[in-house]
């Protein structure tokens, strides 16, 4: 078992992802990159890591398919012998945003099943090698992270199926709270707001996001980066919260305050 805590992060190639990855370095973590589909973004990322001194691998795999869960697992513990953190940060949005009167079920089912249904089953696989390793004071405590959206809470009615899988993951990191609280294990929820990632860099969508900004939508109203998610990552990583657990950390320029 290497003697340095593991991070394993899903879809940690790009995006908000990569950027959890490199704040994870500077914590000193080792590192499990698991991608879908970029090897050479997800091979960046370990070169990274590996440049600052830190062992990292990288494993593909579709975190939606139970065969491609258990390999990562394996193949984590394989390379590294233990999991001290989870951050289930992969999720994809629909590539067309439909009115809910026009969303089709294809479409509702590919959403939840990857941005839902795919890390509640992969943090049910987890935690129970963090709770093995637990009980076998192999390791101390463990940590698990949800990284969720402001659409978990914020109604958009043509982006419904979206909506529903963050709400959905919202109350993932609830469960796993009190479920896993008596092992040591503490779950967290990073809840971010408008990010320059891949996934809002179509012209569209910053436009309809520079008039929100422009009519004053949050109160550190700009744009927020990847890197300002990863720091939230980065906080918890190190233990600085330590009597809490369920709670959620909102990264997204006050989005979630209510004004008058």
């Amino acid at each position: 078992m290497i003697n340095k805590k593991v991070a394993l992060v899903t879809g940690g190639s790009r995006g908000i992802g990569r950027a959890i990855c490199h704040e994870l370095v500077k914590s000193g973590y080792a590192l499990l990159i698991n991608f879908n589909e970029n090897m050479s973004a997800a091979e960046e990322v370990r070169q990274f890591a590996e440049s600052h001194g830190v062992a990292a691998e990288v494993c593909q795999g579709d975190i939606g398919a139970k065969s491609h869960r258990d390999l990562v697992v394996a193949f984590t513990m394989e390379r590294f012998g233990r999991i001290d953190l989870l951050v289930n940060n992969a999720g994809i949005a629909p590539d067309v945003r439909k009115d809910i009167l026009e969303t089709d079920e294809d479409t509702f089912d590919e959403i939840l099943h990857t941005n839902l249904r795919a890390p509640y089953f992969f943090t049910q696989r987890v935690a129970g090698e963090m709770i093995s390793l637990i009980q076998s004071e192999a390791i101390r405590e463990a940590a698990i992270i949800n990284i969720s959206s402001l659409r978990s809470y914020t109604a958009a009615r043509n982006y419904g199926e979206y909506c529903i899988s963050k709400a959905g993951l919202s109350m993932v990191t609830k469960l796993f709270a009190v479920r896993l609280a008596e092992y040591g294990i503490n779950v967290y929820e990073i809840s971010p707001g408008i990010i320059e990632t891949d996934m809002t860099s179509s012209q569209s969508v910053r436009d309809y996001y520079n008039e929100k900004l422009a009519g004053k939508m949050t109160p550190i109203n700009r744009w927020g980066r990847p890197e300002e998610v990863a720091r939230a990552v980065g906080a918890i990583s190190r233990g600085d919260f330590p009597f809490t657990t369920g709670a959620v950390f909102h990264v997204d320029g006050g989005w979630h305050l209510r004004q008058l």
